[in-house]
């Protein structure tokens, strides 16, 4: 990993994707941001799209996943709130995908959900100030832009390389057009009890903990300390293993990771808190999420 200033992130991440198209009128993105195969990563375009992305977080998260619907979720199948509304919706579609009659009919695969601070500032905050207390790291920092990443979320049968490179494709599009300065958000282990991940989520807290200026502590009423074991008790190796795929991907391209953990039993998860500054990401996932196409590195 190395470190490099704002201004220059911002110029690698700019050179990193010179073949996206953008629309004329600021604040939006033009059409696909990128594609592989029948992949097509893109923002929701309107209500419908969104409704689509609702329910394939419902599909995810409450069907598969354990989470509890309220009364609403269950008579809509579809996970909703106040954010959706006034979030920007990134979406992985498959052309290619089937109806049951065997036609083809294109089907969201894939999403996130992302929340710029200009606009959390208007609408009432972020998504994961409801855990964590995102209030010093927002005033060390007043003029950087930061960007919440929120309901991840990939179709069971989709969950592989091309899927996921696509949504970073996608959000690095985003953050290259709207200047992000840091990415931040909650990512989430499986299940309601911090103990079965004393390893993993101890790893964390001694490895990759966010500096002071960056970190971000639990609300003290949700505060679990993730420093479950001694530094030296930790098997780096068997720890990293037992990451999550989001959390370990996160790592892999530079991130840091809050104080405290947090037990979300709505969504039968635990929490911890993610910050990417963009002028930390790792040179190597620049490249790559924005560099050849996947024919042309299969045939380097």
């Amino acid at each position: 990993m190395w470190a490099i200033d704002a201004d220059a992130g911002r110029k690698i991440i700019a050179g990193a994707f010179p073949l996206l198209k953008f629309k004329k009128k600021a604040g939006a993105l033009d059409g696909p941001l990128a594609r592989l195969g029948t992949l097509e990563v893109r923002l929701a375009c309107g209500k419908k799209e969104i409704r689509k992305a609702q329910r394939l977080r419902f599909k995810v998260f409450f069907r598969k996943g354990g989470a509890i619907p309220d009364a609403k979720a269950t008579i809509t199948r579809r996970d909703a709130d106040r954010f959706d509304k006034f979030c920007d919706h990134l979406i992985v579609i498959d052309h290619a995908a089937q109806s049951r009659f065997g036609k083809i009919k294109p089907k969201v695969v894939g999403a996130y959900r992302l929340l710029r601070s200009d606009v959390a500032q208007k609408k009432g905050g972020f998504y994961s100030s409801s855990e964590y207390d995102l209030e010093p790291l927002l005033a060390k920092h007043p003029g950087l832009r930061f960007l919440e990443l929120g309901r991840s979320c990939v179709l069971e049968q989709y969950r592989g390389k091309r899927t996921i490179e696509l949504l970073w494709r996608g959000i690095l599009a985003y953050v290259r057009h709207h200047r992000i300065d840091a990415m931040i958000g909650c990512a989430s282990f499986e299940g309601a009890n911090p103990l079965a991940h004393a390893a993993a989520l101890s790893f964390l807290s001694h490895h990759a903990s966010a500096e002071e200026d960056w970190s971000v502590s639990a609300r003290r009423d949700l505060h679990v300390p993730m420093a479950m074991l001694a530094k030296e008790a930790v098997d780096a190796r068997r720890a990293m293993n037992a990451l999550p795929p989001l959390i370990k991907g996160y790592l892999r391209v530079g991130a840091k990771f809050g104080d405290g953990a947090v037990v979300d039993r709505k969504f039968n998860t635990t929490d911890v808190f993610v910050v990417v500054k963009v002028a930390d990401l790792d040179a190597r996932y620049l490249d790559y999420f924005g560099g050849a196409s996947e024919s042309e590195r299969d045939a380097a």
